[in-house]
């Protein structure tokens, strides 16, 4: 599970040490909770899921500032749909449904989303949402911001739209419970998972 060691890594200096910190401190953790997740949620979403860890192999200079995992149904990549992460940040973990870098039928899904605020509307008071993948920051999940970040979905390219839950860095949870709101937060987001999965068939 996550520990401050995790958070540490991000002060690793130089590309190579930092992501051999990830492999070692980060990567056996994604893989444990992800298979556990993909067990609990493969018959409700009624898909199989593939577990996805993001190698950042693009990089050639500069460490990343972030790191994070994906369960997908796609068994050859997962930013072409909406998908299930998990991540970390110097500051939080982070648990989201995410619409990122320009999936097929973004605009469809935007309008699936505005169509059907009762899935979004009755989340727990804790959730929040993300408009860059690349950037801490969130918002708390109320009507009126979630939906104009929904219109901007629709009408900006290069938009996107991530909706969870975080763990701040300084929570003193012991380890099962921190797994059982990881999973719960993803069950609450089973609904919109199953429609914007149609949304895309």
């Amino acid at each position: 599970m996550f520990n401050e060691t995790s958070f540490e890594v991000f002060q690793v200096e130089g590309l190579d040490e930092r992501m051999a910190a990830i492999r070692k401190d980060i990567q056996p953790v994604f893989q444990s909770l992800n298979e556990y997740f993909k067990a609990k949620l493969e018959p409700e979403v009624e898909d199989e899921l593939f577990i996805h860890i993001a190698q950042h192999i693009r990089r050639t200079v500069h460490p990343p500032e972030n790191t994070w995992s994906a369960l997908s149904r796609q068994k050859r990549g997962y930013k072409m749909e909406a998908h299930f992460q998990l991540g970390i940040f110097p500051e939080y973990v982070f648990m989201w449904l995410s619409i990122i870098d320009q999936p097929k039928g973004k605009e469809q899904m935007a309008d699936a989303l505005l169509a059907h605020p009762e899935w979004w509307t009755n989340l727990p008071k804790d959730f929040v949402f993300n408009k860059d993948h690349t950037k801490s920051d969130y918002e708390p999940l109320t009507h009126e911001a979630f939906e104009k970040a929904l219109q901007r979905l629709k009408k900006v390219k290069k938009s996107e739209l991530q909706i969870g839950r975080i763990i701040p860095k300084d929570s003193e949870w012991d380890l099962e419970r921190m797994r059982q709101y990881m999973l719960e937060t993803y069950q609450a987001l089973v609904p919109i998972y199953i429609g914007l999965k149609e949304v895309g068939e």
